[in-house]
């Protein structure tokens, strides 16, 4: 099965503001649990975590991100009980009128996913913040994941290049990954170099599933509602630090990754970054 992979350069601690990612995914992870911990209902973690996002969006932006894309509510969460539901939709709110009445200087904000089950007054409070936002020159781009599914996003994109092909438009020979990557929500942005998971959880959950191909993935043990600014240098110094080459390997199947590959595993049980090349 698994065996340690060695590094051929030493891991830095430093934190590299010359190397930071252009574009960064965070999965908002752990509210739920958080509030549990301290024996609060599970809406006082959404909005304790919804703070959290907050102050995430403005260090992004001091530390010179250019793109981050957040995922704040996905096409499986309506299965949560309907209170929850109504919480974190009041919450959007609450964001989606302060953002357009306080406008943080140079975010450009996209909502990504599908709005057609979304409430009216939320559709409408979320085209006005995307006008508004454009009217400023833009350091970062804020994407927001909000109903969103990675599966959901390619079958659309795959719907819309069907009907292009059926109308006879384009020919089935010219579909690429290019043509792909412009009918995805996130059309002319570039992938993510870098996608946090905080919470202790081991998986992507059907987030940014194309654009994810080659990200380097970084696992926290930290529930989102404590997840603070040295957790984001931690994660991108771990980033920064992913230019080891795989030296050695032992799997059932050798060729189950590419020699290339780059991999690592940090100290903590719970922290994992890998990315293949």
């Amino acid at each position: 099965m698994w065996q340690l992979f060695s590094r051929r350069s030493k891991q830095s601690e430093e934190f590299d503001p010359q190397n930071v990612p252009q574009h960064i995914g965070i999965i908002m992870d752990g509210n739920g649990r958080w509030a549990k911990k301290r024996g609060l209902p599970r809406t006082a973690g959404h909005k304790t975590g919804a703070n959290t996002f907050k102050n995430v969006v403005h260090y992004c932006k001091d530390l010179g991100v250019k793109y981050l894309t957040v995922y704040a509510f996905s096409t499986e969460n309506w299965k949560r009980p309907q209170e929850e539901v109504d919480a974190i939709m009041n919450l959007l709110r609450s964001y989606l009128s302060d953002a357009f009445s306080n406008p943080e200087d140079g975010v450009k904000v996209v909502v990504i996913g599908d709005r057609e089950p979304l409430a009216d007054d939320i559709k409408q409070q979320i085209i006005k913040l995307e006008e508004e936002s454009v009217k400023t020159e833009t350091v970062m781009t804020l994407n927001i994941a909000l109903n969103y599914g990675g599966r959901l996003e390619l079958v659309q994109a795959m719907q819309k290049i069907a009907n292009k092909v059926k109308e006879g438009s384009m020919a089935a020979e010219d579909i690429s990954e290019q043509l792909i990557s412009d009918m995805i929500y996130t059309a002319g942005q570039p992938d993510p170099d870098l996608i946090i998971r905080p919470s202790g959880e081991l998986r992507t959950s059907n987030f940014l599933l194309w654009q994810s191909a080659y990200s380097e993935l970084v696992f926290m043990d930290v529930l989102w509602p404590d997840f603070t600014k040295e957790d984001l240098v931690q994660a991108i110094i771990q980033y920064q630090n992913a230019t080891g080459v795989l030296e050695e390997y032992s799997f059932e199947n050798p060729n189950y990754f590419r020699r290339s590959g780059r991999y690592h595993f940090d100290n903590g049980a719970r922290r994992v970054q890998h990315t293949s090349v």
